[in-house]
């Protein structure tokens, strides 16, 4: 077997692994680690083009079906998720979902990657700083009506843009609502699923580029062999991230996330100015 292809399983493995963890401890689906690992592991196997990151994209929305609904169950049998709000937050989550397909499907491709860098950094601010998103003291009630509705959809949205589950908001919220930061992770969890599954359709279904150079294995814009392995890792740890979240102080962990965010975000800002 071709050694570069055994390193690319590995890759993969590892980065589903870490997908699967991060899925269980913060609620956030795996995509923070999932599209920045394949944009570094594609170029390796075929000429690096800005299509890639779709590629990355779709196969992390995909991953995320996995990785969620793996997650969702480990946190049910705690009895932390919240179906009552998953139920009536769906429709408008899918909807942004749909809405943030057409504007990757009709953008290009250099644009989705700094849309990406500048996503992460943004959400790296939570995972450095919580306390100035989320305030001691400070307690609302979840949103209803149009305030939900309206950031459902833009959270479905983006979150399809950036090829992520769409936790940490989902997070912030529940938090900021007074609810457990077990029941926060575990409901977040649930929201990565609604996002991934039409999210993943979506890009399976998209028109390739003409001539575009993908991975083999590439179907619309997600790459089934690397799914595979990177669903693997995933569903083998994501039952242990969901432990951590219930039993271990997280503070620290968050922090080191978050310093991971920011070194995605300069990296991938870094092949945009680059590319």
């Amino acid at each position: 077997m071709d050694v570069n292809i055994i390193w690319f399983v590995i890759a993969l493995c590892v980065a589903g692994a870490a997908a699967g963890i991060t899925s269980g401890l913060f609620g956030n689906g795996g995509g923070f680690v999932v599209v920045p690992a394949l944009t570094a592991v594609f170029p390796l196997f075929v000429v690096e083009s800005g299509e890639l990151v779709k590629v990355a994209i779709g196969t992390s929305l995909a991953s995320i079906v996995i990785s969620s609904a793996r997650s969702v169950l480990a946190h049910k049998k705690r009895g932390a998720v919240d179906f009552d709000v998953l139920k009536s937050w769906s429709a408008w989550i899918v909807l942004g979902v749909l809405g943030g397909i057409i504007l990757a499907n009709h953008s290009d491709s250099s644009l989705l990657m700094a849309i990406f860098a500048g996503g992460v950094l943004v959400y790296s601010v939570y995972f450095l700083f919580p306390t100035l998103i989320v305030r001691e003291g400070v307690s609302m009630s979840m949103p209803q009506g149009a305030v939900k509705a309206s950031f459902a959809f833009v959270l479905g949205g983006f979150s399809a843009l950036l090829g992520i589950g769409g936790g940490t908001p989902m997070v912030i919220t529940m938090v900021m609502c007074k609810r457990s930061i077990q029941q926060a992770v575990a409901t977040a969890a649930g929201v990565g699923f609604l996002i991934g599954l039409p999210g993943a359709i979506g890009f399976l279904l998209m028109e390739q580029t003409p001539n575009a150079q993908l991975p083999v294995g590439t179907v619309g814009y997600i790459n089934l062999p690397a799914l595979l392995f990177i669903s693997i890792g995933s569903i083998l740890t994501a039952p242990f991230g969901c432990k951590l979240a219930h039993h271990f102080n997280e503070k620290t962990l968050k922090r080191l996330f978050g310093v991971y965010l920011v070194v995605v975000s300069a990296a991938m800002f870094y092949k945009y100015f680059n590319g």
